[in-house]
Formats: structure tokens, C-alpha cells, sequence
């Protein structure tokens, strides 16, 4: 969502139309994020706000899937307070902990404190007890209108060096996130296109499942990144915008 549809909240010219468009052709559409910092139902509205057609249900975040891996467990959660309505099924404590979950980070307030050094302070000290490293994604950094963004991938990789721990990703790119997926849409892996700003979590992941992807060049993309990968997606294309051309030309 985030590069694909829109950056900072501002829509990439076309995305409403291309999804118009891609429902229209007969697609079947899903909507995943590695979004941690609002809920699933905001972030449908917001994107039904700038015009793009999407039910709450399509929308496919990475708390759906926390709640799938940790149910039944306690959890010491370092999340966006926008994000823990989602979490209902997973027990959230302050102590005591079965595993540690990291969520994302963002540009308010908000993030200084949930990754404070005394909450990663405690967090440490779970896993010196024994608890699971879990995190939402382990992004390095996410793009804004104002550039880029540290992401919580950092924070993820500073526990797993102090604890000598190794987290479980739960989003993008796990095979299990893009499993549920592709179960949602009741889809063959080899007749599904992922289309993403990202090598790593979009293109590289859903190329694991063999899926087929599209490069958009917005967002996070970096000619030089990409020159520099072993990573090559099936195309490239502008923006969103220029999706439903692509398809109707290579499929």
C-alpha cells in the first residue's frame, strides 16, 4: 500500500483508476501491507478516501497474522497504540513474557516512546528470560513525501544482536504471510502477480512462492538498488497507474 498506492497518505496519480480497472478485467484483489502503525479498518478508509475501492476484509496486515502465530501466548507487544485493537486474541503483558513482538515505527511522537530505551531495556530482558523474538516486519526504512524513514527493522536487528536472539518475521516477506494471501483469494501461486515498491519483502518473497511481480517505480524504488540485485521482477512499471496496460499486453 504504502509506495504502491500512495506515499505519506498523498494518492500516486492513477492508482484509483488502475484498481478500477483491475476489477473490471476480473482480477481478484488483495491488499497487503506491512503496515503497523493503523489499524486495518483506518486504513481502508483511507484509502476509500482516495477513491481507491476496497473493502475492510481485502485489506491483509500483519496483526491478523501475529494473532494467528501467538495466540494462547503471553506477549510483552513494543506496537503503535493504533494497532493493538487488531491484536485482540493475543494476551499483552508487561512481564512474564512467551515472546516479544515488534511492530513498526513511524514519524510521531509516538514512536520515541514505544521504542524508548526502557521498553527495549524490558523487552531485552524478556528474552534473556527465555521469550520469543517476533516481529511485525524488520523493514529498514519506509518512504515519505519528506524522504526516507528509519523503520523498526533497526530496532528488530539491535535485540537480535543484544540477546544473541534471531526474531521470526510474521509479515512480508515470510512464506507464511503471503500463504494466508493467496489463500484469501482461493489463487494458484503461479497465476497471482504481486505488485510492490520493495525488492526484498514484495519482489523477493512473493518470488518464493513462485509468484509472479511488478516492480512500481515509486515508493521506496532506487534504480541502483535494483541494478545492484539479484533480484529481477518479471516487469517494471512507472506507477500503478500503468498496470492495467502492462497486464492486458504480457498476459
Amino acid at each position: 500500500m504504502d509506495g504502491v498506492l500512495h506515499v505519506s497518505g498523498q494518492p500516486i496519480p492513477g492508482a484509483a483508476t488502475a484498481v478500477h480497472r483491475l476489477r473490471d478485467n476480473g482480477h481478484r484483489l488483495r491488499f497487503v501491507t506491512n503496515t503497523t502503525t493503523r489499524s486495518r479498518a483506518r486504513l481502508a478508509e483511507e484509502l476509500r478516501t482516495a477513491g481507491i475501492e476496497v473493502d475492510d476484509a481485502e485489506v491483509q496486515t500483519t496483526a491478523d497474522a501475529a494473532v494467528t502465530a501467538l495466540r494462547g501466548r503471553r506477549v510483552f507487544a513494543l506496537v503503535m497504540q493504533g494497532l493493538v485493537g487488531d491484536l485482540e486474541g493475543i494476551e499483552l503483558v508487561g512481564d512474564s513474557a512467551d515472546a516479544v513482538l515488534i511492530g513498526g515505527a513511524d514519524e510521531t511522537p509516538e514512536t520515541n516512546l514505544v521504542f524508548s530505551y526502557m521498553n527495549l531495556a524490558r523487552a531485552f530482558a524478556e528474552l534473556e528470560l527465555g521469550a520469543s523474538l517476533y516481529c511485525l516486519h524488520r523493514n529498514r526504512w519506509w518512504q515519505t513525501a519528506r524522504g526516507p524513514l528509519l523503520d523498526a527493522g533497526a530496532f528488530v536487528a539491535g535485540l537480535e544482536y543484544a540477546a544473541d536472539v534471531e526474531a521470526t518475521v510474521i509479515g512480508k516477506p515470510s512464506v507464511s504471510y503471503f500463504t494466508a494471501a493467496l489463500e484469501a483469494l482461493d489463487a494458484d501461486p503461479e497465476l497471482t502477480w504481486m505488485v510492490g515498491d520493495d525488492l526484498e519483502s514484495d519482489i523477493a518473497g512473493a518470488q518464493a512462492m513462485n509468484m509472479h511481480t511488478v516492480l512500481v517505480r515509486t515508493g521506496k524504488f532506487r534504480p541502483d538498488a535494483v541494478e545492484a540485485s539479484r533480484v529481477r521482477p518479471d516487469g517494471i512499471v512507472s506507477s500503478i497507474g500503468q498496470l492495467p496496460d502492462w497486464l492486458e499486453e504480457h498476459l
